[in-house]
């Protein structure tokens, strides 16, 4: 894979919130604090749902691969903010800063598509209850995930490689937390209308298609559980749901914002705050939310705190 440019420079400059140094200690307080909780949240959900036989379903089979992805997209970039937000110097390595965009956007990418699998999900479940078994076995479900992480991978192999083909001609400052497609396009000179408009078709099929297919799966749902009689079972059925629904919420709202429009007319501090927010926020927030609004996971992990301190 040609991912060397020419042009680039062995490191580049994270300028963060150089202009606001104010927000430097405050935003390192909170990485430091919320990093940890994102990774133990979704080290818990993973646990639970691979040791209690109750949560052995595709539900929780893909709600598994959901934390797994958040605890790589955090780590992918909260400690290089940490490094930068709490030392004097401010740089990433050309080659780090390659690793991080390729990884990056990987699991973002991913994880765009597997919130619609799930969502398609819980469409099987309540709309076509007597055939869920038979269309959502284990062989389906694998053979889901493995095309859902084929699909991130080759949005970010694609994207990543061609944006790093573009001249930067000595500009090593990024005016960003992270490295990132949009506000590497940004950087680069020369001509590069072909790659905003190559990156605002992609993240129509990566962000818009996905969202709409969840969508229409909601809009079913939302028919078939109003057919449902019983209040006690429609609670149930939105119940099941609810907790997605806010995951979706949260992830597309700021993906959104940021990846379809031009990055030309993104303005200065919109990247830093949706990566701080799709990137720590969000992952550290989903275990949460799932747990609250679950009781079968809430059981397991009361179920398995008791077995660990029982065991002590």
């Amino acid at each position: 894979m040609a991912v060397i440019n020419k042009s680039h420079p062995e490191e580049f400059i994270l300028l963060g919130f150089s202009d606001h140094p104010w927000l430097e200690l405050p935003l390192f307080i909170i990485l430091l604090v919320t990093y940890p909780l994102a990774i133990t949240g979704n080290i818990a959900i993973i646990l639970v749902s691979i040791l209690d036989p109750h949560l052995h379903s595709p539900m929780y089979f893909f709600l598994t691969n959901l934390s797994f992805l958040d605890m790589c997209y955090t780590t992918s970039i909260v400690p290089q903010m940490l490094t930068n937000l709490g030392g004097s110097t401010k740089t990433i390595s050309y080659m780090r800063c390659v690793v991080q965009l390729y990884f990056y956007h990987t699991m973002g990418g991913t994880e765009c598509v597997l919130l619609a699998l799930m969502s398609f999900d819980r469409y099987v479940a309540i709309c076509r209850p007597l055939h869920y078994t038979l269309i959502m076995n284990q062989r389906t479900c694998l053979l889901l995930v493995s095309t859902v992480w084929l699909i991130g991978i080759s949005y970010a192999v694609s994207e990543a490689t061609v944006t790093l083909q573009l001249p930067l001609c000595g500009h090593n400052e990024l005016d960003h937390l992270v490295c990132e497609i949009p506000v590497l396009i940004k950087t680069a000179c020369g001509e590069k209308d072909t790659n905003e408009l190559a990156l605002s078709v992609v993240c129509i099929f990566i962000l818009a298609v996905p969202l709409c297919l969840i969508l229409a799966s909601y809009a079913s749902i939302g028919h078939a559980v109003l057919k449902i009689k019983s209040s006690e079972g429609r609670k149930k059925a939105f119940g099941t749901c609810s907790s997605h629904l806010v995951v979706v919420l949260l992830f597309y709202g700021p993906a959104i914002s940021m990846y379809l429009q031009p990055p030309s007319s993104i303005t200065k501090d919109q990247p830093k705050f949706m990566a701080l927010f799709y990137g720590v926020v969000t992952p550290t927030l989903n275990p949460f939310i799932y747990t609250l609004r679950n009781k079968d996971v809430k059981g397991a992990l009361g179920n398995l705190s008791r077995n660990i301190f029982s065991s002590k």
